[in-house]
């Protein structure tokens, strides 16, 4: 006989919430594990420190005080950082909007601790290759050989697209066109959702040949991953992690001539370099969200909206353009009155 939890125990829906709804919303292992990983600590709060079996944590003991708590356990205690427990409290609230979406009884749950307040985190301007020649070094640093020529496409494929490193790993033989006026790729991104990106004339060259050495007849199965590896005879996708491996191997090689190169380079970098490129470019921000598959514009402008420090130094020589000599009469008023007007008060 089968059996099954009650409904309003906390974690009877989690099995569902990861296995089914999550690799749905975003195929992403990393999301997956994300999520997994934070609903992990949070049963381990429950039951190790407060001493409650999952077995009796009911949804309406998740009260706002309790989530409260169990933030400022993980900041206070645990000493995580502030990114990190965050990322925890996520996972819980999403995971309740799931249930409650579920269940409607459980809605005021999700509403109570929907207001337990995320942490500020202060904002980090993550490196980008700032060096055209360093850039370009880099992206032509594979060697001349059958492995390079895989090694090249690829560097410049996550540059040109500023496709994410999931997304080229899940690419197959059928997303690819390169015979239309206009080349593309058909992007399977976050929750599902697909895109076309173009092509530049400089990349469909290196997917020729790169498909000529590795992919042979055009008639392929359309579902034949376009970037694999094979592991004893059985053809696989490449990993993400064999991706990175292959950009931090050629970045290490180009940072022997050009030490100003980031360390490390990982794939997500080639993606913020392009896309800030592209915005200190002068291109609409729109346009870069959208070629970047953000739902949110939001995202574009605080990732990847960034001057370069030529166009702060221009930004700021376009004011008065006059350094005081020191000999200037002073803004500020001596009448104590009239300073307390000018900053509007009485």
């Amino acid at each position: 006989m089968k059996r099954t939890l009650d409904k309003k125990l906390f974690f009877s829906m989690t099995l569902d919430f990861l296995d089914v709804y999550i690799p749905q919303d975003s195929p992403s292992a990393k999301t997956v594990k994300t999520y997994r990983d934070g609903l992990t600590v949070f049963r381990r709060y429950v039951c190790d420190e407060k001493h409650l079996s999952i077995s009796r944590f009911r949804f309406e003991d998740c009260t706002f005080d309790f989530v409260l708590d169990y933030r400022n356990w993980l900041l206070d205690e645990k000493k995580r950082a502030r990114s990190t427990v965050n990322n925890r409290l996520a996972a819980i609230k999403s995971y309740v909007r799931y249930a409650s979406a579920r269940d409607v009884t459980l809605q005021q749950v999700f509403l109570s601790i929907s207001e337990v307040p995320f942490l500020n985190v202060e904002k980090r301007i993550r490196p980008v290759i700032e060096d055209t020649e360093t850039l370009k070094a880099f992206l032509d640093s594979p060697p001349n050989t059958r492995t390079g020529c895989r090694d090249t496409m690829i560097l410049s494929v996550l540059f040109d697209t500023m496709i994410r490193a999931d997304e080229l790993i899940r690419i197959s033989i059928g997303d690819i066109c390169l015979n239309g006026s206009i080349p593309y790729i058909l992007i399977h991104g976050k929750g599902n959702k697909e895109r076309t990106v173009s092509l530049s004339e400089k990349v469909v060259p290196l997917i020729r040949a790169y498909m000529k050495e590795f992919h042979g007849s055009p008639a392929e199965d359309p579902d034949f991953p376009f970037i694999y590896t094979v592991s004893h005879g059985a053809v696989h996708r490449m990993s993400e992690r064999n991706l990175e491996r292959i950009v931090k191997k050629y970045a290490d090689i180009t940072r022997q001539d050009y030490p100003s190169l980031p360390d490390p380079v990982y794939p997500h970098m080639l993606r913020r370099t392009r896309g800030t490129g592209l915005y200190r470019d002068g291109v609409p921000i729109e346009a870069i969200a959208v070629a970047m598959g953000h739902a949110n514009i939001q995202t574009t402008r605080d990732h990847y909206a960034f001057p370069s420090l030529e166009q702060k130094r221009a930004a700021m020589e376009k004011g008065t353009g006059v350094i005081s000599s020191g000999n200037e009469e002073p803004e500020w008023p001596d009448d104590e009155d009239e300073l307390a007007r000018l900053c509007g008060l009485r």
